[in-house]
């Protein structure tokens, strides 16, 4: 879509797609997602042996080569998620793509982001990790934001489960 601030990179057979909410400022700016100065994604990527090097925003297209793809629940805004209104979000869009492309996981890089693709009312509880229910035929995972605004709410070790799941799947 012409309208997207960030291109979704799936392909069949990943086995692992992130979604965010939408695409930070400093990524909508160098058009790759995770390009904030603050932000943890890519150095959480390798620390956690997601990744077998370290890369970093500009690498963000080839991230299928590793099995790992990237898409939004808000693909045609940018900025602070506490901007975000419900128009912003296309879930059925998102929801498309995941039986389209049927990733192993999915992994939803902070609780706003699963909050809006789960369908969860506002104010409930989401516990980080893997979740007791499939999405359209994937397995769901809430990760820790990676963002420098939600630093007050980090924690590698859910990022370290994610990573052992991900090898288990690939096993």
């Amino acid at each position: 879509m012409s309208d997207e601030i960030l291109p979704d990179v799936l392909t069949a057979g990943l086995r692992v797609v992130f979604c965010g909410t939408q695409a930070g400022a400093a990524s909508a700016r160098r058009g790759a997602y995770y390009a904030g100065p603050g932000n943890k994604f890519w150095k959480t990527l390798f620390e956690t042996g997601l990744i077998p090097q370290p890369l970093g925003p500009a690498d963000f297209p080839d991230l299928p080569r590793y099995g790992i793809g990237f898409t939004d629940v808000a693909k045609g805004t940018s900025g602070p998620d506490t901007a975000l209104m419900r128009q912003h979000f296309d879930i059925a869009g998102f929801l498309a793509k995941l039986r389209l492309h049927a990733p192993a996981v999915v992994a939803f890089n902070g609780k706003r982001a699963a909050q809006a693709a789960l369908g969860e009312k506002r104010g409930l509880k989401l516990a980080y990790g893997l979740q007791p229910s499939l999405l359209v035929g994937s397995r769901v995972f809430i990760l820790p934001s990676t963002s420098g605004a939600a630093s007050g709410f980090w924690s590698i070790e859910p990022w370290h489960e994610l990573a052992a799941l991900v090898k288990e799947t690939n096993s």
